[in-house]
Parts: C-alpha cells; structure tokens; sequence
C-alpha cells in the first residue's frame, strides 16, 4: 500500500508548529508515545563522529498507529482522535493529547520525520512507515512495510537535525528537565519507564528532596503543594505547576517567589482543577478569584518554605566555616556585627563561583578582609564592594 495523505491546514500554520524548542518538541514526541499506551520510551541523539547531533530517534512498545485511521491521524491538524477521549484505550491512563498539534512538533528536530509504526489489525500485525518532510508540510507519504515487526510500537525517526539540537547533548541537564516535566505522571503511573540516551528519567534520581504541603482555603477547599528541589539548575525550573489528582498537567506558570539560588519545581494538585482548566479559567491566573485564592495560599507556603530552606544552609555553612577555622567569630558572639557579617559573607558564597574551591586558609584570609572591610565602609559601600 502506498498513498498521499493531505493535511487540511495552512502551511505556515504547521511551520509555526514546527519552530518549538528541541527539548519542547521531545516533550510532545514521548507524551504522544504515552497515549498510545506506551510502557517503555527511548529517546537517542544519534551523534557524527565530530559529537554533533544527526539524528533524534524516539522509539516505543506503544500500540502503534492505526494505518485504518491515517488519514484522520495526521490529515487533519486539530482533528485528533483523542478531542473525544479522555484516557487511553488499553490501560485507562490520563490523555494528554486533544489537538493534534503535538505530531508537528517534531519538525522542530529536524526537516524530515519519519513515523515507523507496528499496529494491530484484525488479530494480526501490520507495519509500514509515515514520512514528511518541512519542505512539504502538508503532506505526508505512507507506506506499507512487507515484514512486519515483532510487536506493536512506533519508533520516529527525524533526519536533517537543526543546529539547535545540540542543546540536548548535554544529558544531564536534559534528563533532568525531562524529570521536571514527568515528574508526576511517573509517580501516578510507576510502571512507566523513559529512558534519554540510555539514562533513567527518574525525578528520584535527579531531585535533592521533595516536601509536600497540605493547603487550605478561605472557602474551605483544600489542594497540596509538592516542591521538588532539582540538584543542579536547568531551564525551566522556578515554575508553578497546576495538575489533577492524577498528576496530568493541566497549565504552568513561573513561581512567583525567590528560592535563594535553589533549583525546583512546585506542583499543586487540586481535584478542582480540571474543570477550571476546561473552563479555561487557570490560564487567568491572578484574574480568575477562585485560581487567585489557590496562587496566593500556594506563594505563603512556597515563601515559608524557602526562607526556612535559606536559614537551613547559611547554619551549615557557618558550621561548616567555624569547624574548619576560617570564620572569624566566636560561636557565642551574639553582636549586631556578627549577624552583619553572616549575611554578607552567605551572599559572598553564593555570588563567588569559585568559592567552594578555595581553602581554609584562603577562606581565613577572605573572611578577615571582609571583616576589616564592615568596620571602615559604610553598609552601602559593602553592597558596592561585593559586586
């Protein structure tokens, strides 16, 4: 079999689609392997010898796509057969799909997708291989495949990489960011494994610790608050999360609040908040009262926690100074002039890059300097001083 599938949108529509971040466009890719019933998703840049990324391949034991229903798949932008669904039809989980929009994002990879996909039909396995090219967004070649694989699954297959992709080369971070996004879909649904260059997307691997709150209203409704602290810093942390009980994400915003230099992302999790998101009322934010009520009772907690998360580590770095000798006071020195210099000196920490690097002796030296520097210059003059 082979044929031409049209897609019923303007071109520059799709091409708008397909100017989203790489690290976006991945997203989408595994979220889309997820509404297929997916256990099991491996992402892999496929690197020239020079390290560069040359191919992006996302592959999963999904239940494929339906070749009966190709054209209504991906000939129709907005037109995908998840706008009436609400879970997945093998395992019953959450859908996150609606639109129809996320298959185009992988344009963003790369200017030629190909999607080779195992479904089964009638009790027995076909395959065959769906491929567009940006040039052409609005078509799309499909093709049967005579040996059909061993099992249901789609592997996509981009070619023709942007240069912007070598921004996932860096794993860590990348897996990391993934984690963020993930988080609580893989607490809800635990016997989902995703994998980017053959490293684990587990939040428990990439968090530094997780605590959770319980909120409650002036109304009486009650939501919980989970702040996952990330061990290193990424794009896109510092951001509010709304989601349902089932740990579907339903609309993001930034934080809000200052973190003292931590890394995080904060959920709130609220049975109401899917009829708020289909009422479009938490992309309101602060303008909708009743989202007003869960923001402003969400920044309290995240205030509170963060201060006392700030007061946490500047008592183990002075610990950590007094034990190696370098702090220049006396643990029982309770002076106005002391509680000065932990302040300066915390801040001196977190804005000098190479501070953990020095030594005692050079942190001795530093201190002293500093201390000499608070009793000649005028607490402005400081402020000026450690820029």
């Amino acid at each position: 079999m082979s044929k031409q599938i049209y897609v019923q949108a303007q071109a520059d529509h799709i091409e708008s689609l397909a100017k989203a971040a790489p690290l976006s466009a991945i997203e989408e890719l595994v979220w889309n392997a997820l509404d297929a019933d997916a256990k099991e998703i491996k992402v892999d840049l496929l690197t020239n010898a020079l390290g560069a990324v040359e191919g992006v391949r996302v592959s999963d034991d999904g239940t494929g796509i339906d070749v009966l229903k190709a054209d209504a798949t991906f000939g129709s932008l907005g037109g995908s057969w998840k706008r009436g669904a609400t879970e997945t039809v093998t395992t019953h989980r959450r859908l996150h799909g609606r639109h129809g929009r996320g298959r185009f994002k992988a344009f963003a990879l790369g200017g030629r997708v190909e999607w080779r996909t195992t479904v089964r039909v009638g009790g027995e396995l076909m395959s065959y291989v769906l491929w567009g090219e940006i040039e052409r967004p609005g078509v799309f070649e499909l093709d049967s495949v005579r040996n059909p694989g061993p099992g249901t699954g789609t592997e996509v297959y981009i070619t023709n990489v942007r240069a912007n992709c070598d921004s996932l080369l860096n794993a860590g971070e990348t897996v990391q960011a993934l984690a963020s996004r993930f988080a609580l879909y893989l607490k809800s649904y635990p016997d989902v494994r995703i994998y980017f260059n053959g490293l684990p997307v587990t939040p428990v691997i990439v968090q530094k610790r997780t605590t959770d709150y319980k909120l409650r209203l002036e109304n009486g409704a009650e939501a919980k608050l989970e702040i996952i602290e990330w061990r290193r810093k990424f794009v896109g942390s510092g951001k509010l999360i709304f989601a349902g009980p089932d740990g579907f994400q339903l609309h993001e915003q930034p934080a809000g609040v200052r973190s003292g230099g931590a890394s995080f992302t904060a959920f709130l999790v609220s049975p109401r908040f899917p009829a708020l998101a289909a009422e479009n009322a938490l992309v309101m934010d602060e303008l909708n009262p009743e989202v007003r009520m869960y923001l402003d009772e969400a920044k309290k907690v995240m205030k509170a926690h963060f201060i006392a998360l700030g007061d946490e580590l500047s008592s183990g770095k002075i610990g950590a100074w007094m034990g190696e000798g370098s702090y220049p006071f006396d643990a029982a020195d309770e002076s106005k002039e002391r509680e000065r210099f932990d302040k300066l000196a915390i801040e001196l920490s977190e804005r000098m890059e190479s501070f953990a690097e020095l030594s005692s002796s050079e942190r001795k030296i530093m201190f002293r300097l500093l201390k000499r520097a608070m009793a000649t210059l005028k607490r402005g003059g400081l402020k000026e001083f450690l820029k």
